[in-house]
């Protein structure tokens, strides 16, 4: 980390790209002991090299290309040859389609649309078909390719999903024409019984992606649309086991529905947190060290993970409305889970599986207050459903500030897993199907589907390479390399800007930019310096619209005389982080 003690940060050469994703210029920024993390080292390491310009339309789709797929595959923790080859295949459709298209109504450039929507199921861990038919969405609705071309270019996997992605939309705005609670039941066990459940997946991503860009609407519209994601999609979202979808779909359309209810539940949570870094964080990490250092648990584990969690405001509010509640007697804010792996050799696994537990328990006793009419021990007393876990509640109140109750659920890896299967079926009969039946039976459909997908693109482990990292840029670069002699040649790359629908004489000046050594052809250390200016490039890109997003914010703010108030510390801090 270092200081930066001049008063501006100088424009870049590499980064003037006049191209949607890259358009703007890094401006001189006047700052004051800014700390930038990297950035000039980084800036310096790539000064040496050849100033990336690209000025015409064949290299700008390649830094596009190899941009995009880096930055999806680097989200995707198992990515095989062939979804590699299939995801790429569709990047090359689909981002000169999406460059050739109008700004979106939300003003967004449609290849930055798509790309959110590809960048969610990504995160999601979906498939590369099904992020292959997130990214083609919008050109098949647009016209501009049909799903007869993607199933000809891309496949039969991405061509089908789309076609159930459209008929999930069409048919909602169809049958939704009564919005009361009955009828959203039956339609939401309607999509759950009757669509692929990768489809409704990929229409929640879009609807959030929407739900995220919806003040360009006017307000009736912003309230059409919220309640319908609230009665709908995001219960949909709960019942396919994407609660990251439900949660911010909830709250989201809480945030449109009832501003003032959300500004109060809002601004409630947030007083509970404190300095830069989330409150949760800090109890979270205070935890897992003190587990990692007690030498009585480190003998019965291999593994100790704990993951951490606020309740969303929606949920919130409805514990407030609902139940009655006063805030102070919401005790779910602050949540904790600690994963123990036992180890296999020093006894039955079970057995020693129950002593971590208890033996974390004890820990966490010794860090903060328990409150025993809120402790459960699912491990002695499972419930009816199999479900194992110790439950308690803690005051992680100090000296000067009173905090809500936190929970902390421990339990092995194998508990776990039983709880989290055991979820599924819980979340479809939320979801709309009221028959327990019927939500196992069609548990078991969701799992063969996936598994099915998997199959098919062959993202499963394999014991060829267990323990072997691929680099994702050295992946690219193999896609690239078609003839698989180590280079990529200049006939190489004036096909794949070909296929990106760019001249093929635009691959000659890309070359000569590129290739330091001048013997025609681009080895990977070569192609590897090329990536990772994109790369630099796309980072500042997104701090820009961070910066953005906190600029906004601030300058919202006004005090009684009208005056904008900017918070000069706070900014700062955040702008570091």
């Amino acid at each position: 980390m270092e200081v930066l003690r001049s008063h501006f940060i100088p424009t870049i050469k590499f980064s003037k790209l006049n191209f949607p994703k890259f358009h703007r210029q890094i401006p001189q920024i006047p700052l004051t002991s800014l700390k930038l993390h990297g950035i000039r080292a980084e800036a310096s390491s790539l000064s040496s090299s050849p100033s990336l310009s690209p000025s015409t339309n064949g290299e700008k789709m390649v830094v596009e290309l190899v941009g995009a797929f880096n930055e999806l595959t680097e989200r995707m923790n198992v990515l095989s040859t062939s979804s590699s080859r299939l995801l790429f295949k569709c990047l090359k459709l689909s981002i000169p389609i999406l460059e050739s298209l109008p700004l979106s109504p939300d003003s967004r450039s449609p290849l930055t649309k798509a790309l959110s929507v590809a960048l969610l199921l990504a995160d999601l861990q979906m498939d590369a078909e099904v992020i292959s038919a997130g990214m083609l969405r919008q050109a098949v609705e647009a016209g501009v390719v049909s799903i007869q071309q993607v199933r000809d270019r891309i496949g039969v996997g991405t061509a089908y999903l789309l076609h159930e992605s459209l008929r999930v939309k069409n048919n909602i705005n169809l049958k939704l024409q009564v919005l009361d609670d009955d009828t959203a039941a039956a339609l939401r066990k309607y999509c759950l019984t009757y669509y692929d459940i990768r489809a409704l997946i990929l229409e929640m991503a879009i609807k959030l992606d929407m739900m995220r860009h919806l003040d360009y609407l006017p307000r009736y519209q912003q309230l059409m649309i919220s309640l319908e994601v609230l009665k709908i999609h995001a219960p949909l979202a709960h019942a396919v086991a994407t609660n990251y979808l439900s949660f911010e779909l909830e709250d989201l359309s809480f945030q449109y529905l009832f501003p003032y209810s959300y500004l109060y539940v809002d601004t409630w949570l947030r007083s509970h947190e404190t300095g830069s870094k989330p409150l949760i964080d800090l109890y979270r990490e205070r935890l897992l060290q003190s587990l990692k250092n007690d030498l009585a648990l480190d003998e019965i584990v291999d593994d100790v993970s704990v993951l951490g969690r606020y309740k969303s405001r929606y949920s919130t509010m409805k514990k407030l409305l609902k139940d009655g509640r006063k805030p102070e007697e919401v005790n779910d804010v602050l949540g904790l889970r600690v994963i123990l792996k036992p180890k296999s050799d020093v006894g039955n696994v079970s057995e020693v599986g129950e002593r971590a537990c208890y033996r974390t328990r004890e820990i966490i006793r010794s860090l903060w207050k328990e409150m025993p009419h809120r402790t459960k021990d699912y491990i002695a007393w499972p419930k009816a459903n199999g479900y194992r876990s110790l439950h308690m509640a803690v005051d992680v109140s100090d000296n000067s500030k009173t905090r809500p109750l936190m929970e902390i659920q421990i339990r092995t890896t194998e508990m776990d897993m039983l709880a989290v299967n055991g979820t599924a079926s819980h979340a479809l009969y939320k979801g709309g199907l009221t028959d327990p039946a019927e939500a196992k039976r069609l548990k078991a459909i969701m799992l063969a589907a996936a598994e099915l997908a998997a199959l098919r693109l062959k993202d499963l482990p394999s014991a060829n390479h267990i323990g072997i990292e691929i680099d994702q840029r050295d992946r690219v670069f193999r896609l690239l390399d078609k003839n698989g002699d180590g280079r990529i040649s200049i006939e190489e790359l004036m096909e794949v800007m070909e296929e990106l629908g760019a001249p093929g004489e635009d691959a000659q000046e890309m070359m000569q930019l590129l290739d330091s050594n001048s013997d025609g052809s681009l080895s990977p250390d070569e192609f590897d310096l090329f990536q990772k200016q994109v790369e630099f490039m796309r980072n500042l890109e997104d701090k820009d619209d961070q910066y953005k997003t906190i600029l906004n914010e601030k300058l919202q703010m006004g005090d009684n005389s009208g005056l904008i108030q900017v918070y000069s510390k706070e900014l700062g801090n955040r702008l570091t982080s």
